[in-house]
């Protein structure tokens, strides 16, 4: 075996998010993995690359135990990986990034010999008939080019083990098709591949053998010419049924306050989405890693550019949207990345609560800082927000009680659009509990709630409805009416 794992296990405090895994991939092998949102796919990736330690269990590489530190000794090891969000430096060019990590040669042992670098890295892209401008940084690179860019370097490096993590989800149909030649070719040198995608077409298509993992251990392994999509599905999910009834759903939703036609994004990850948000409504949008789902909700915020599509707001056409103007109407985005997003961490609760309505309070140029003062307090009190005082800084504060913070400034302005990004990650159940009560309260008042969950037992319990998207497109719009995960699941991964 070239790489095998025993009870390899990865726990956070007292949670596993891997628990006793037991794989193996041989030399030459394309191995595929796979498991919904949560399954523990990414923690094993980082164990086996270096970035997380295990907690218990050992590796092997070619039959020798390993101890796994660091990207750097992963990489001496022969383990290269290719992540879903792009590991480049966007300021450095092609030939600066294939060489990161990697010994530069000298010229008479001083400086430092780019034209030496060129010449070897573009014998590579000869060889495997890769083609991308080298001297463009990074940041100028289509997706496509970015991942013939890291697929380079991994070549480089004399990988043994190449890992690829959804490697086509921001790739036109035409680049997925060159990209697969180009795996098929460094497969068929010996080079193993571990191939990690919620694209199960893919799954069936290129690899011999599939692992399952599911909430963190790994439940199968299967040749994949053994087993159909169906099979593949049943073994990811728990098959979780909706506790909502008909009493549970409004017949009839308010009118359509937000609607989305065909929308696409110029970087290609938005590729055909349309929905409808109702007043009243929480609208679950559910896919997998990849699908798209954050891109559609950052397009119609304004954080990401529009190549073609409708945007209808209050009967009106929206156009040309901007995180200003969204806010000014009446759209919030609770954001997924809430420090990097949603906060100014190094600001006080206060602060943060009143920065999307701060206009409110001048008026004539004099700044009104005792009512700034009580419509914090009085926010503070509504989110039921545990800090020291509305000056305490927003860093100090827990996870869940930063996002009660996130809520309490989106409550400021009145919105008539929720957009809920991943609102419970990395909080405490009653936190959770709050954040459900009070999108349900906003809904029944009136809002709509478009809502955006990679856990779908959550989306089970909170969605009115759910739109499917798949492949930066949107497909099924299912009232939740008694649906399960294996329901849900099917759609995401319908062959279309």
């Amino acid at each position: 075996m070239l790489v095998e794992t025993k009870g390899l296990s990865k726990r956070f405090g007292s949670f596993y998010a891997l628990k006793d895994i037991d794989f193996s991939i041989k030399e030459g092998e394309i191995h595929g993995l796979v498991g919904e949102n949560g399954a523990g796919k990414s923690t094993f990736i980082k164990i086996l690359t270096g970035v997380y330690p295990k907690t218990s269990g050992k590796i092997f590489i070619s039959g020798e135990e390993a101890e796994i530190s660091s990207p750097e000794e992963s990489r001496n090891l022969g383990i290269s990986v290719i992540h879903q969000d792009r590991n480049l430096i966007p300021s450095f060019s092609g030939v600066e990034n294939i060489y990161l990590g990697m010994d530069t040669p000298k010229k008479h042992g001083v400086s430092i010999d780019f034209r030496k670098m060129r010449k070897r890295i573009e014998a590579v892209m000869e060889e495997y008939g890769i083609d991308f401008p080298l001297d463009s940084m990074a940041k100028d690179l289509s997706p496509s080019q970015k991942t013939m860019l890291e697929i380079v370097r991994a070549v480089m490096n004399n990988s043994k083990l190449l890992i690829l993590d959804e490697p086509t989800a921001s790739l036109t149909d035409k680049e997925t098709e060159k990209l697969f030649s180009l795996i098929r070719r460094i497969n068929s040198g010996g080079t193993a591949i571990l191939y990690v995608s919620h694209r199960l077409e893919e799954i069936f298509e290129l690899t011999s053998s599939i692992t399952v993992f599911k909430n963190g251990q790994l439940v199968s392994t299967v040749r994949t010419k053994d087993v159909n999509q169906d099979a593949l599905v049943r073994l990811m999910t728990d098959n979780w049924v909706s506790s909502k009834g008909n009493d549970d759903i409004h017949a009839v939703y308010g009118r359509a306050v937000l609607t989305v036609e065909h929308l696409s994004t110029q970087d290609g990850i938005v590729r055909d989405v349309s929905f409808e948000a109702h007043a009243g409504e929480i609208m679950g949008l559910f896919g997998l890693g990849g699908s798209g789902r954050t891109e559609a909700l950052e397009a119609v915020y304004g954080l990401r550019g529009i190549k073609g599509g409708r945007i209808e707001y209050e009967g009106k056409d929206f156009i040309k949207p901007t995180p200003s103007k969204c806010i000014s109407s009446g759209i919030v985005l609770v954001h997924e990345d809430r420090r990097g997003h949603s906060l100014v961490v190094s600001r006080s609760v206060r602060d943060n609560i009143v920065l999307s309505s701060i206009g409110n309070y001048s008026h004539h140029g004099i700044y009104d800082v005792k009512r700034e003062r009580k419509d914090a307090e009085e926010k503070i009190r509504q989110m039921n927000i545990q800090a020291q005082g509305q000056d305490q800084v927003a860093g100090e504060l827990s996870g869940g009680n930063q996002q009660k913070v996130v809520f309490a400034r989106s409550l400021m302005t009145e919105p008539k659009v929720f957009f809920c990004d991943e609102p419970t990650q990395a909080v405490d159940v009653k936190t959770r509990e709050e954040i459900h009560g009070l999108l349900r309260k906003c809904a029944k008042e009136g809002s709509a709630v478009v809502y955006v969950t990679s856990d779908l037992k959550e989306m089970l319990e909170v969605a009115d409805s759910i739109t499917v998207i798949s492949n930066g497109r949107t497909w099924e719009r299912l009232e939740n009416r008694g649906l399960t995960s294996e329901q849900i699941l099917g759609y995401c991964y319908k062959d279309r």
